[in-house]
């Protein structure tokens, strides 16, 4: 796959010798003579990005006048306007990566009706997809729960598995990891990263570049611990880059983060990261970089980089930074990287003034805090949010603080919680949260609003006169009868790629299993129990160590190999427990080490979940309730009836890096990865469609062409007005991506619901919106269809309601679209302030679009989402400042006339919206266009950035 270099405009093109031969680069160290520039004491952040515009400057895109900006970089100083960022690959995970094959098969399609070859549609980035978000803990305890969970896994699964299948023969630049392999995040650390990238730019030439990326999950970022920058961004974002589209952005703000000392005996990585998000969060990070320095970046592995990087999106970052050192040259061999690789990146590294030392001055930053790691304490986070740090000893506290009322009240009622269905719907499955608002948004829960980070952290209780917490003993196996109450941990989870892919705290998990089973500990019959590693490696040096037994004696079997309980994949409780805990209205906990923990998120039963380390989850089986001081009660007795304190079983520092060095291994990581892209068996046997064009089935639930491209004509139709246009939804401030994009499980009662049941789906079947995805007929139905969306249409009532104009009549909103789209009647979005905030999503964008939406009026926008909204061809407009609906007076009862736009829009230019009351009376009001760049209008004019790109491929020789 070749690279175009731009025109070489500051003289930065260069050649550096390393191991393996020669590659052309492209000197920072050019740019010095710059004024105001002072390149040597940039953030490596900075320094990454601009090598980027640096290097494309001339392609399209890409300018002098952005790297001149970006060169003279101050702190506190930012240029205003947008930048261009080309990554050098994307990462995508299934849920998220299935619409973008989909839409790139769809344009293959529509590609051949053109007439053209459909073969042109490839990705221009390379673009690797890891099965990992589909796997679901459905049997645990046993040796056999991974093969079932796997067969499951497939039978879910099964046509969404045949389209990457097809995707990997069809698409160059595009590899496909297979389910059961690991969580993409880790195979991304563990595999894929090169930390420097080389591409052929002319035959014989290879350029060298920093190893970037943009992933379609939030915590992409976790490869910044290896030093590589990456983030993650919503679908259309990724898919316009995989097709060579740039992606823009404002001028950095860099936050850096100074570390000194080293860790205490007795905390761990998670402790760590555990202190910087409540740490960031409290300083405010979000939508910023941050970036790691000082000399405590010495004693901290690489692995624990990337759990800290793993992070970025719970501390509100978009990413978090560690510059290559030392410590990444010795991770790239353990990991199994070649050595010309490994020459490659520190020479690269060190010529460009990345590489640090011990001796490499702090570069300036916006702003800089310091923490000494050796104040860092054993943590958990929660019970509803991950930069909620508490204590071991404040962990009951924060659950009586948190959930007081409920833990006193014992009516059968369920205390105002909604119905389970009800918390399916809202509680959505977060899949790609980018960092732009990296808390996704949830509807409101006693105690509070999940987004609320005012209301969040006030006790819902002090707890002080609190009566004792309510117990119910449950006949759990015939004859064996447990008492649960409030606080029993009912998931002890090993998950998430935040701590499976640091080999310190899952062997310390392994340790500290293996101490127990020898003082004769067992974990609590209520626990369900699960151990989900990140990649087939940690399976291999848990051999290797001897210790995967004494994990099995307490419950913690394999289950998978990818994201379960982390996302809501947990599976179901233990029936009996299931059935008291909502007979009893029991509070009770999971503690898992993981990265997110919102209300609803892990199980809907579940209301209290707490991050912790893999140690610690194990430790917390083992008690079986949160209602615990760890550090001074003990966890259980051993079979002489002696207390057993967490203290004593706890492993050593030194015991921890002894098994460490023998048990992880280069071979490990070769063994894993030597042929990961063939799969299973049962991957290979799957029924594979073969050739260019996919073969779509109408008959399929899953898998739909696109009506992108209905109708689609070589030339795009001359740009319109909007004309006698009718309102779908009148909105107020603050309408997240959460209430527009589809999310979390499909409601029986809504469009979508009704949908599946009309196409044979039994319930039981529906699965989720994430693994339907690829079919836009489930996903319109499903657009605005949150049970909590507020329709000033319908005043009154929540959900997915509207009123069809001029009739008055309230029916669901995809009804009402398709009424509209029937007649010929366009449709419009009238909103508040801050529309679209909070995660980047795809369909929170396609989702409008394909309801007919033409255009959207609100007082401002969420940045990434007024983008996603002009790269889907839907114009957003916005109101003057001092005007919105409700100072014009305007009741969304109005057809609307949008004029100016048929003359070819300007970017940031005026129009005239006219709104004719049904008395007569027009409003009559003035709007800015929020198409903020010339790229923009030709994504706009052409209908969105994939029709653009398909004109475009159609047209060249």
């Amino acid at each position: 796959m070749s690279t175009s270099n731009g025109t070489d405009a500051f003289g930065a093109k260069a050649t550096l010798a390393y191991r393996g031969g020669e590659v052309t680069y492209y000197r920072l160290g050019a740019l010095s003579s710059l004024a105001g520039a002072n390149i040597e004491r940039l953030p490596v952040t900075v320094k990454i990005l601009l090598e980027n515009v640096l290097r494309n400057c001339g392609n399209e895109g890409f300018d002098v006048g952005d790297v001149e900006a970006l060169a003279r970089w101050k702190p506190g100083v930012h240029a205003g306007g947008e930048l261009p960022y080309l990554p050098s690959r994307v990462l995508l995970q299934d849920l998220t990566g299935v619409p973008a094959i989909v839409d790139l098969a769809a344009m293959r399609s529509a590609m051949q009706r053109l007439g053209g070859d459909p073969g042109k549609v490839n990705p221009l980035l390379p673009s690797d997809l890891v099965i990992d978000h589909s796997v679901s803990v459905d049997l645990f305890g046993t040796s056999l729960a991974f093969g079932r969970n796997v067969e499951l896994e497939y039978q879910r699964n099964q046509e969404r598995y045949g389209l990457l299948r097809w995707a990997q023969q069809a698409f160059d630049g595009v590899t496909i990891v297979p389910p059961g392999t690991g969580i993409c995040h880790q195979v991304n650390l563990e595999f894929l990263s090169k930390v420097v990238q080389t591409r052929e730019s002319a035959p014989g030439e290879m350029v060298a570049m920093p190893d970037t990326c943009i992933g379609t999950d939030s915590h992409t970022p976790m490869v910044n611990g290896l030093g590589v920058l990456a983030w993650g961004v919503g679908g259309i974002e990724a898919e316009g880059a995989m097709l060579g589209q740039p992606v823009f952005m404002l001028q950095p703000e860099v936050v850096g983060v100074r570390l000194i000392g080293r860790l205490p005996e007795g905390a761990t990585a998670t402790d760590l990261v555990l202190t910087i998000t409540q740490m960031l969060r409290k300083h405010g990070v979000v939508g910023r970089f941050v970036e790691y320095c000082g000399p405590g970046l010495s004693a901290l592995p690489v692995a624990d980089r990337a759990t800290i990087g793993n992070m970025s999106p719970e501390y509100g970052a978009t990413a978090g930074l560690f510059p290559v050192d030392a410590e990444t040259l010795r991770y790239m061999r353990m990991t199994g990287r070649s050595e010309d690789l490994i020459d490659l990146v520190e020479r690269y590294c060190t010529e460009q003034g990345m590489f640090r030392t011990d001796a490499t001055p702090d570069p300036l930053f916006d702003e800089l805090v310091e923490l000494d790691l050796g104040t860092v304490v054993p943590s958990l986070a929660g019970p509803r949010r991950p930069q909620d740090r508490v204590g071991l000893s404040e962990v009951a506290d924060a659950l009586r603080a948190a959930f007081g009322e409920q833990m006193t009240a014992r009516a059968a009622a369920p205390n105002g919680r909604e119905s389970k269905q009800e918390i399916a719907d809202t509680a959505a499955v977060a899949d790609s949260f980018p960092a732009s608002d990296p808390l996704p948004p949830q509807e409101p829960k006693p105690g509070g609003d999940i987004n609320d980070e005012q209301e969040l952290g006030k006790p819902v209780s002090s707890g002080a006169d609190m009566q004792p917490a309510a117990s119910v003993d449950v006949e759990i196996t015939a004859g064996q009868t447990i008492t649960l109450g409030h606080g029993s941990v009912v998931i002890a989870a090993i998950t998430s790629c935040t701590n499976t892919s640091n080999p310190s705290v899952m062997l310390g998990a392994g340790l500290l299993a293996k101490k127990a089973v020898e003082r004769g500990l067992t974990v609590n019959p209520w626990v369900k129990t699960s151990m989900a590693p990140g990649s087939r490696a940690v399976a291999d040096y848990f051999a290797n160590a001897g210790l995967m037994p004494y994990m099995e004696a307490l419950g913690f079997h394999i289950v998978g190999f990818g994201c379960t309980t982390c996302i809501g994949n947990s599976g179901p409780l233990i029936p009996a427990v299931a059935e008291a805990v909502d007979a009893e209205n029991l509070v009770v906990a999971a503690v898992l080490s993981g990265n997110r923990n919102f209300e609803g998120r892990i199980h809907q039963q579940v209301r209290a979940s707490f991050l912790a380390s893999p140690p610690l989850v194990v430790a917390y089986a083992l008690a079986g309730t949160v209602d615990i001081d760890l550090s001074s009660q003990p966890l259980g007795q051993d079979p002489q009836g002696e207390d057993v304190y967490l203290r004593d079983i706890w492993p050593t520092q030194h015991e921890v890096a002894e098994v460490v060095a023998s048990a992880v291994t280069p071979e490990v990581f070769s063994a894993s990865y030597g042929s990961v892209f063939e799969g299973d068996e049962a991957w290979r046997a799957l029924d594979v469609p073969t050739g260019q064009l996919y073969a779509w089935d109408i008959e399929s639930t899953y898998v739909q062409e696109p009506p992108y491209f209905k109708n689609f004509k070589p030339d795009p139709e001359p740009m319109r007005d909007i004309v006698d246009a009718r309102v779908l939804l009148k909105l107020a401030d603050s309408i997240t991506t959460d209430h527009i994009s589809p999310a979390g499980s499909i409601s029986p009662k809504s469009p979508a619901g009704e949908y599946l049941f009309l196409n044979d789906v039994t319930l039981s079947s529906f699965n989720s919106y994430g693994a339907r995805r690829g079919n836009h007929e489930v996903m319109i139905r499903g657009t605005f269809a949150n049970v909590r969306l507020r329709n000033e249409l319908t005043p009154g009532r929540e959900g997915w309601f509207t009123k069809l104009m001029p009739e008055g009549i309230e029916m669901p909103i995809y009804e009402a679209a398709a009424r509209y789209e029937a007649s010929g009647t366009p449709s419009i979005i009238i909103a508040g302030k801050e529309y679209g905030s909070g995660s980047s999503r795809d369909w929170a964008a396609k989702g409008p679009k394909l309801l007919g939406v033409r255009a959207v009026i609100a007082e401002t926008y969420e940045r990434i989402h007024r983008s996603n909204l002009v790269m889907m061809g839907v114009l957003p407009l916005q109101f003057r400042p001092g005007d919105n609906r409700d100072s014009l007076g305007l009741d969304g009862s109005e057809a609307y006339t949008i004029r100016g736009i048929s003359g070819g829009l300007a970017a940031g230019q005026e129009l005239t919206v006219e709104a004719m009351h049904p008395g007569g009376r027009v409003i009559s009001f003035p709007v800015k266009v929020r198409i903020d760049t010339q790229v923009e209008r030709e994504y706009y004019r052409h209908g969105g950035i994939l029709a653009m790109v398909l004109r475009r491929l159609a047209a060249s020789a």
